[in-house]
């Protein structure tokens, strides 16, 4: 049996009011393979740990506490997420604890900012493998003869992508959106452009835009209660990048329209989500399948079912461990060729 320690931020300090964030999911996928999994949030402990509310002391404890963890656990993987307060140096401690362990760095945020190059940077010469969600030939940037560097989609889980909203006909809502843009984000230029060809023709929520964010039980309410939404990125055109918010949608089976420019036709076709060009264009598909049911139902349908085929966790995170242990792979993935060494 497969031994995964799993360090991410766990959210435990937001006392329930938690986001449905892919660490999580890769989480419920180690269940669903049937593989011991422990799992240590590294932002909670530094704050649990921090004497006197010193938090800088309380990330010095936290990685004697993960060394401690791993020797005592003696996992086969460890998996970080973003992990901040994480140290190279503890990482190089549990290897030479562990002299067999593989150690890897999941990174789910665009490639194109700055701080997330430097901090998958920050991980080459201690992990054995780097998984981010932005495809490419960018990611042999990261390879340094040692190590693995490969794509990961955004996973869903059945427990968080549970409802099905295809199979619904009554809503609150007809169409969402979702985000926190600041000012100069091209998102709300496209926004600005659609909105005036939509309003007062169906019932629209634009979330962190003209009403606050929404987060945890109050952001699954509205994904429970939405015909259709908007998949936007801050950048579009990068090869099969998607921020996670894709996996809530269309795992949803709620209509999901995204740009054309984003290059996931690879896995989902027109019969499976809506790709637009500009705002006329998605405004126009918007109206039209708000007043074609039968057709919203029919897509909405086969993109969640395409969603939770491909990329539910359990079968990403076996792809994760696959490619860090360079075994045969035991099933074909789609998006295999983006793997480099």
């Amino acid at each position: 049996m497969l031994r995964i320690l799993l360090v991410d931020n766990l959210m435990i300090r937001r006392y329930g009011n938690l986001r449905m964030g892919p660490g999580r999911k890769l989480m419920c996928g180690a269940i669903r393979n049937d593989w011991r999994l422990c799992e240590f949030s590294d932002r909670d402990m530094a704050r649990l740990l921090a004497p006197v509310g010193i938090r800088a002391l309380g990330g010095v404890i936290t990685n004697r506490k993960l060394l401690l963890t791993a020797e005592n656990f003696r996992p086969d993987v460890v998996l970080l997420g973003h992990c901040d307060y994480i140290k190279n140096e503890t990482l190089f401690a549990i290897r030479r604890a562990l002299p067999g362990v593989k150690i890897a760095h999941f990174n789910v945020d665009p490639i194109w900012q700055e701080s997330t190059r430097r901090q998958i940077s920050d991980r080459m010469e201690s992990c054995d493998g780097l998984f981010v969600t932005t495809a490419g030939e960018d990611l042999r940037s990261w390879c340094n003869g040692r190590n693995v560097v490969a794509y990961m989609p955004n996973p869903s889980d059945p427990s968080m992508e549970h409802g099905d909203n295809s199979a619904k006909t009554d809503f609150v809502r007809d169409l969402f959106y979702a985000a926190n843009p600041r000012k100069g984000d091209p998102r709300l230029d496209l926004l600005g452009a659609l909105r005036p060809k939509i309003d007062g023709r169906l019932r629209a929520d634009f979330f962190g835009i003209d009403t606050p964010s929404i987060w945890g039980a109050q952001y699954e309410t509205v994904l429970a209660t939405s015909k259709m939404s908007l998949n936007l990125n801050r950048k579009e055109g990068d090869k099969w990048y998607s921020s996670d918010r894709i996996a809530h949608l269309m795992g949803y089976g709620i209509l999901t329209f995204q740009s054309a420019k984003n290059q996931m036709q690879r896995f989902f076709s027109d019969e499976e989500t809506v790709y637009f060009d500009g705002p006329d264009d998605l405004a126009e598909k918007i109206m039209w399948y708000n007043a074609h049911d039968d057709a919203r139902v029919r897509v909405a349908h086969a993109g969640r079912a395409r969603y939770h085929a491909l990329f539910n966790g359990a079968r990403v995170l076996k792809f994760m461990v696959e490619t860090l242990c360079g075994v045969d792979y035991s099933e074909p993935y789609e998006w295999a060729e983006e793997v480099y060494r």
